[in-house]
């Protein structure tokens, strides 16, 4: 077994961080960074990555080219990711030439939804009920364990409602097993929620907590996010508990996300982790003193984290597809304007986002 490589010192300015994946997370870390006086090397498979467009350094190369992460490590003093599915082969190989964070435990665990459930389960935290399917005659004992309607999703990749299926019956069930073409499933009993919200958390490499107050998500592809939520306090409190859980639990470093289903009778359910920074906490950019992009250089740079403590209520709405070509009214609306420097403007893809702040009373 490869021996990982740990930070033995923080990261001082001037040094370089490296972001495996190149996208707008990638950009805005790269953006955080420059703030705290650090340098990124961005990593991509992707020639018009947007965070090309912010960085020191970069490589453009596959992910499984050893070669290419090999000078990648030999440029950095320490290296996390922007999106959760880079390959983990590619992690660990990372890990074993230089400093990676968030580790490559937390990182496997979270591209598999069966093994994230399982995980989550296992610390006592609640989650809607689950099944491995990886057959036919699997669905129907789920079913009949489970009932319908019920949601059938793949066990890797897929985000933003894509890679699952709401069922009613078993007649759809097999249908949709049928679509998925044979790859490894998981089905979830449907929960009927009141609404989404998420916490953003953050691990240092001292073992300090940090969280942010937990916003309220609207739909699949997160069309926006508000803070305060209708959560009480006590919830609150409730799902920063969760977030710590899950973070000492991986021995996690770095900034994550839990995303929650907020049932009915004011139970918290965990739907899944990123072990990432997160759409839901884009609003830290103008809402807080340290954002979620600063707070995750910090930690895997191995500075103490900062204070993620608000000082508006905010609003924060994404900016999806041909939205972005009326950036002219957009950029004189009040709002703070965020656009992520994306060619095709393409239907439902994420091209920016605005948010409005509000004084910080209670709503």
């Amino acid at each position: 077994m490869t021996a990982f490589k740990p930070l033995s010192a923080p990261v001082a300015p001037g040094g370089t961080i490296g972001i495996l994946g190149g996208g707008q997370l990638g950009r805005m870390l790269a953006m955080a960074a420059a703030r705290l006086g650090l340098r990124t090397h961005i990593y991509s498979d992707t020639e018009k990555a947007p965070a090309f467009q912010v960085s020191a350094g970069r490589s453009l190369a596959a992910y499984d080219d050893e070669a290419a992460l090999a000078e990648f490590a030999r440029a950095c003093d320490a290296v996390t990711f922007e999106f959760e599915n880079v390959p983990g082969q590619t992690a660990a190989f990372l890990a074993g030439l230089v400093p990676v964070n968030p580790g490559p435990r937390a990182l496997a665990i979270s591209q598999e939804r069966y093994e994230e459930k399982r995980f989550v389960a296992g610390l006592g935290l609640k989650t809607a009920p689950f099944a491995a399917i990886d057959s036919r005659d699997d669905i129907a004992k789920a079913i009949k364990a489970i009932g319908c309607p019920a949601v059938l999703k793949t066990r890797r990749m897929g985000y933003d409602g894509k890679g699952q299926a709401t069922i009613r019956n078993a007649k759809e069930a097999m249908e949709a097993f049928d679509r998925f073409q044979g790859v490894p499933l998981i089905l979830e009993g449907f929960v009927d929620f009141a609404f989404e919200a998420s916490v953003i958390a953050a691990r240092g490499l001292d073992g300090s907590f940090a969280a942010y107050d937990p916003p309220g998500n609207e739909n699949h592809i997160l069309r926006r996010s508000t803070v305060p939520c209708a959560l009480s306090e006590s919830q609150c409190a409730d799902a920063k508990g969760i977030a710590r859980a899950i973070g000492e639990a991986f021995g996690y470093v770095g900034v994550f996300t839990v995303e929650l289903f907020v049932a009915r009778d004011g139970a918290l359910l965990v739907n899944e982790i990123a072990p990432r920074v997160h759409n839901s906490g884009h609003w830290t950019l103008e809402a807080c003193m340290v954002s979620q992009f600063e707070q995750h250089m910090r930690a895997v740079a191995g500075w103490p984290l900062g204070d993620p403590a608000r000082h508006s209520n905010a609003v924060m709405e994404n900016i999806l597809g041909a939205e972005a070509h009326d950036w002219l009214r957009l950029a004189q609306n009040g709002s703070a304007l965020h656009l992520y420097g994306k060619g095709e403007a393409r239907p439902g893809r994420k091209m920016g986002h605005l948010t409005r702040l509000r004084p910080l009373t209670k709503d």
